[in-house]
C-alpha cells in the first residue's frame, strides 16, 4: 500500500507497515492490536436456533408489527403531534448561491402581530457537522450564504401563514459573490473559496490509495479499456418531508420530535449547538415516512425549532416543504469517473486504476466518508491484483449532497461494471463468465484489507442467468432488445464509529413480564426497512412467544439505550446482534428454571408458539410461556437483561483502512432486459431478474421488498432522476433547482416500473444474527450498470453518463455507428467462444 490523504484526520492513524504489492495487511496481523468488547459466544454459534435445527418464526414470511397501524392511518409521523400553544416556525432562505451578508434587519416582522420571535445565525453561531473533523455548518448562515436555499433566518408565529408572511418583511443586505457551480469551476478558482473550513481552495475532501503495482499490471494485460462515466446527482425523495417539534419546558428540559434516522447523534448536536447539558436533552422518533439516507444528520429545522422555543417558551414546529426538501438535500453525489482496467486474455483482471471527482455541494456532511467509499467499496466480489484509487470531493455553491441508499459506491460501480462490460467484448467472452472467473471467494480478504466472511455470489449470478435464459438471449436478441448484467457488493454496518470510542454500537434492554409478553427496549430507528419487526421476530424465536406478545419501544433517547442510527444498513446486524444476546441470556434463565423444575437437562427445553415443553417428554413436561416465565421470576427475580453489539476491529492497516471495513458483506447480481426504440431514443426496461445474498433472510417479504424497492431506485437514477440547477434565474443568481417537486422531479411511477424478479440468496454469515446481512442498500447497486449494458446489447451505443434519456440516447445514436458496432459486438462473442 501507497499513499495516503492529504487534508484532515481520519478514524485510524497512518500506516508505518508498507507489505508486498496486493497485500494491504502485514501478513500475521488480522485486524489492529487494540482489545475491543467481545459478544457473548453461543454454543452452535449465532446463525444456530435455539435448542434445535428448526425455526418457527425466522425464515417465515411475518407481517410487520407496525403495518397495520400504517395501512389504517393511526401510524403518528412528527407532523401529526400537536402540543398546547404550540408555534409554527419558517425558515428564511438565501436567493443567492453565493453571498456575503452584511446586515438582516427582522424589525418589521417583529413588530407583526402574532410573531413571537425572530432568530439569525447570531443566535446560533456554534458549528457542526455529522463528522467531528468536518464541522462546518451552522444551523443559520451568519456572515456567509453558500448555496440558494441556505438557511439564513428563522420565525415563529401563531401560524404557518404568518411565519411566511414575516419572511417577506425581513430586509437582508447581500454582497453577491462569484459563484462556483461545478467540479472544474471549483478547480480552477481556489481562490473563489465556497467553504472557509477548506484547507485548499475548494478541496473538501482528497484521498490516494495505491495496492499493489498498477501499471505493472496494465502492462502485462492483454487488453486495456479506458472510460469516463458522469453519474448524475439524485435525491432521496421520501413522501414525509423533514419535520420537527420542539418543546423546552419550564424546568430548562429540552424535547424535541424529529423524522430523524439518527437520533443518537442529533441528541450530541444539539447539546452541543444550543449549549445545553446532553442530560437536558431528550430526542424521540416518531413514525419516519420513508428516508433512505436522506434524514440521516441533523438539520437546520431541528436547531431553529428548539431555539426559537427556548427563546418564546412555547413547542414550535417545523414542517419543510417539499421545496425545502429539494434544498436540504444530502442525496446522491454526481461523480465523474475515470478507470483504466486491465485484463488477460483468460479473462482475469489484472489491475484497476481509478480517479474521481465529486461534486459535494456547500458543506461536508458525510463527504470525507464518501471520498473513501468511492474507492474503497468497489474490491468485491471481484479479485483484484493491483488496484488504485484517486478520489477528490470539491465544494460548490449548491446545496450539499450526502449519503443516499449505497452511499459512495453506486457510482463506481456503474462505472466499473460498464468497464466489465466492455473488457468482456475486448476479449470476446460472455460478460457472466468474466465475473465468475474473477470471484474473490469467501473467507478471504481484498486487496485493500477488507475481510470478507460468506460470499454467495456466484449462486447470484447462477439465479439469474438461469432465471432470464441469458444465454438464449445475450448478444442474440434483434436489433432494439438487449440484456446486460452486473454484480456488486456491500456493507452490513461499518466498524467505522463516526465518534471513535469503544462503547457499543448498539444495545437492547429486554424485559419479560409476568402476563407473558415481552417489551425491547432499544435506539434503532426504523425507516420503513421492518427494523423493529426484526428485533419482534428475534425475541419470539427465542423466547416462544407470539408477535402480539411482544412490544417494541424504540428510538427515544431517555428511554432507550444507544444505537448509532440507521445508516450503512446495520440495523439487522447489529442491533439483531444485540437482541438476540439479550433474549438468549433470558432464554437461558427460563430453560434452567424449567429443567429443575422438571428433572431434564436444559437443552431439552423447547420455548415456541406460546408453550415451553421438554422434548424427552413432551406430554408430561409441558407449560405455558407465560406460566414459564412465572416460574422462572420465582426463581430469579425479575425478569430483565441487556444485549449489545460491537464490532471486531477490521480494515487496512493504513490511514483510512477503518472506512469501508465491515463485519459482512452481502452480494447482488442484476440482469436487465430492455427494448429500446432508434427512432426515439426511448429506453424501456421490460424486467429486472434480482439475485440477492443476504445471509439468512429474517423475513423473506421485507428482504423482497428490499431488493425490489432498491432495483427500482437504481432504475429510476438510470432513466429518470436529474437533480440539476439552473444557470440563472429572475431574482435569482445560479444555482436555482430546476423544478423542486414531485411533480417536476421525475421519478418511476408504477406504470413506468419494469417486471421485478427477486432470488434470495443465503449464504449465511457466521456473524450475522441467525446468519443475516444486509438486503437494503446492495440490491441498488448493479441496476444502473445493467441497464447501461443492457443498452450496448440492444443498440450498440455505450451510455456512460446518466441518464440514459431519449434525447441522451438519440444523439449518441446520430454520433456513432451503432448497427455497426452492434454487429460486431455479435461477432466478437462468437469469435471467443470458437477460441
Amino acid at each position: 500500500m501507497s499513499g495516503g490523504d492529504k487534508k484532515r484526520g481520519d478514524a485510524a492513524p497512518a500506516g508505518s507497515t508498507t507489505p508486498p504489492p496486493g497485500m494491504a495487511i502485514p501478513k500475521g496481523r488480522t485486524m489492529p492490536r487494540e482489545d475491543r468488547l467481545t459478544p457473548p459466544q453461543w454454543e452452535g454459534g449465532r446463525s444456530q436456533p435455539p435448542n434445535d435445527s428448526n425455526f418457527r418464526m425466522i425464515g417465515r414470511r411475518n407481517r410487520k408489527i407496525e403495518g397495520l397501524a400504517k395501512v389504517t392511518g393511526r401510524a403518528v409521523y412528527a407532523d401529526d403531534l400537536t402540543l398546547p400553544r404550540m408555534l409554527h416556525a419558517k425558515l428564511l432562505r438565501s436567493i443567492h448561491p453565493h453571498a456575503r451578508i452584511r446586515s438582516i434587519d427582522a424589525s418589521k416582522a417583529l413588530a407583526m402581530p402574532g410573531v413571537h420571535a425572530v432568530i439569525t445565525g447570531r443566535d446560533l453561531p456554534i458549528y457542526f457537522g455529522i463528522i467531528p473533523w468536518t464541522e462546518d455548518e451552522q444551523a443559520l448562515c451568519e456572515d456567509k450564504a453558500r448555496y440558494v436555499g441556505d438557511a439564513i433566518a428563522a420565525v415563529a408565529a401563531d401560524t404557518e401563514l404568518l411565519a411566511e408572511e414575516a419572511l417577506r418583511a425581513i430586509l437582508v443586505d447581500y454582497e453577491p459573490l462569484p459563484a462556483v457551480i461545478d467540479i472544474e469551476s471549483a478547480l480552477a478558482h481556489p481562490e473563489w473559496k465556497v467553504n472557509e473550513k477548506a484547507e485548499e481552495g475548494n478541496i473538501s475532501k482528497h484521498v490516494h490509495l495505491a495496492f499493489g503495482d498498477v501499471e505493472a499490471g496494465l502492462a502485462d494485460s492483454d487488453a486495456v479499456v479506458e472510460g469516463e462515466y458522469w453519474y448524475e446527482g439524485s435525491t432521496h425523495a421520501p413522501i414525509e418531508p423533514h419535520c420537527a417539534l420542539a418543546d423546552f419546558d419550564a424546568t430548562g428540559f429540552l424535547t424535541l420530535y424529529s423524522s430523524t434516522q439518527v437520533a443518537h447523534y442529533l441528541h450530541r448536536d444539539l447539546a452541543k449547538v444550543l449549549e445545553l447539558p446532553t442530560q437536558r436533552v431528550r430526542v424521540i422518533q416518531p413514525v419516519v415516512g420513508g428516508a433512505f439516507g436522506g434524514k440521516s444528520e441533523p438539520f437546520s429545522l431541528e436547531f431553529c425549532a428548539a431555539k426559537l422555543s427556548m427563546v418564546t417558551g412555547r413547542p414550535v414546529k417545523i414542517l419543510y416543504t417539499r421545496e425545502e426538501v429539494f434544498y436540504a438535500h444530502r442525496g446522491r453525489h454526481p461523480m465523474r469517473l475515470a478507470y483504466r482496467t486491465g485484463i488477460k486474455q483468460d479473462g482475469s483482471l489484472t489491475a484497476v486504476d481509478a480517479k474521481i471527482h465529486i461534486d459535494g455541494g456547500a458543506y461536508s456532511s458525510f463527504g470525507l466518508v464518501t471520498t473513501y467509499y468511492s474507492g474503497q467499496l468497489l474490491t468485491a466480489p471481484y479479485g483484484m491484483p493491483a488496484y488504485r484509487f484517486d478520489s477528490t470531493r470539491v465544494f460548490t455553491n449548491k446545496p450539499c449532497c450526502g449519503p443516499k441508499r449505497g452511499h459512495g459506491s453506486v457510482q463506481p460501480r456503474f462505472a466499473f461494471e460498464c468497464q466489465l462490460d466492455k473488457l468482456s467484448e475486448a476479449i470476446g467472452m460472455d460478460p457472466i463468465a468474466v465475473r465468475r472467473k474473477n470471484f474473490i471467494g469467501e473467507n478471504t480478504r481484498t486487496v485493500n484489507g477488507m475481510r470478507v466472511t460468506s460470499n454467495g455470489f456466484l449462486q447470484c449470478l447462477e439465479a439469474i442467468e438461469s432465471a432470464s435464459e441469458w444465454k438464449q438471449k445475450f448478444r442474440r436478441l434483434p436489433y432494439g432488445r438487449g440484456v446486460g448484467v452486473a454484480g456488486s457488493m456491500y456493507i452490513s454496518g461499518t466498524n467505522y464509529c463516526i465518534y471513535p470510542n469503544e462503547m457499543p454500537q448498539s444495545a437492547v434492554q429486554l424485559k419479560l413480564d409476568r402476563s407473558g409478553r415481552a417489551t425491547v427496549f432499544c435506539g434503532i430507528s426504523d425507516i420503513g426497512q421492518g427494523a423493529e419487526s426484526v428485533l419482534a421476530y428475534i425475541v419470539c424465536e427465542e423466547l416462544g412467544l407470539e408477535l402480539r406478545d411482544v412490544r417494541v419501544v424504540a428510538a427515544d433517547t431517555d428511554l432507550t439505550p444507544v444505537d448509532l442510527g440507521s445508516y450503512s444498513s446495520r440495523e439487522t446486524f447489529m442491533c439483531g446482534n444485540a437482541c438476540l444476546d439479550a433474549a438468549r441470556k433470558l432464554r437461558e434463565l427460563v430453560a434452567e428454571a424449567l429443567a429443575k423444575q422438571w428433572g431434564v437437562d436444559k437443552r431439552e427445553i423447547v420455548l415456541a408458539g406460546g408453550v415451553a415443553c421438554a422434548t424427552s417428554d413432551p406430554e408430561k413436561h409441558a407449560m405455558s410461556v407465560k406460566r414459564a416465565f412465572q416460574l422462572a421470576e420465582a426463581r430469579n427475580g425479575t425478569l430483565g437483561s441487556v444485549g449489545w453489539y460491537q464490532s471486531p476491529k477490521l480494515g487496512g492497516d493504513y490511514r483510512g483502512g477503518t472506512i469501508g471495513a465491515s463485519p459482512a458483506y452481502s452480494f447482488t447480481a442484476h440482469i436487465a432486459q430492455v427494448a429500446c426504440d432508434p427512432e426515439t431514443g426511448f429506453v424501456k426496461v421490460e424486467k429486472i431478474w434480482v439475485a440477492h445474498d443476504c445471509g439468512r433472510a429474517l423475513n423473506p417479504v421485507t428482504v423482497e421488498g428490499q431488493m425490489e424497492g432498491s432495483a427500482y431506485m437504481g432504475f429510476g437514477e438510470a432513466i429518470f432522476e436529474e437533480q440539476s440547477y439552473k444557470a440563472a434565474a429572475p431574482h435569482h443568481g445560479s444555482g436555482i433547482h430546476h423544478g423542486p417537486s414531485l411533480l417536476d422531479y421525475r421519478i418511476p411511477t408504477s406504470l413506468d416500473t419494469p417486471e421485478l424478479e427477486s432470488f434470495i440468496i443465503e449464504s449465511v454469515d457466521p456473524e450475522g444474527p441467525y446468519g443475516a446481512k444486509e438486503a437494503g442498500e446492495g440490491p441498488l447497486h448493479p441496476s444502473v450498470p445493467a441497464i447501461s449494458n443492457a443498452i450496448y446489447d440492444a443498440l450498440g451505443i455505450r451510455c456512460d453518463r446518466l441518464p440514459f434519456s431519449p434525447p441522451r440516447v438519440l444523439s449518441q445514436l446520430g454520433t456513432t455507428d451503432a448497427r455497426a458496432a452492434w454487429e460486431k459486438a455479435r461477432a466478437g462473442l462468437a469469435a471467443g467462444a470458437k477460441r
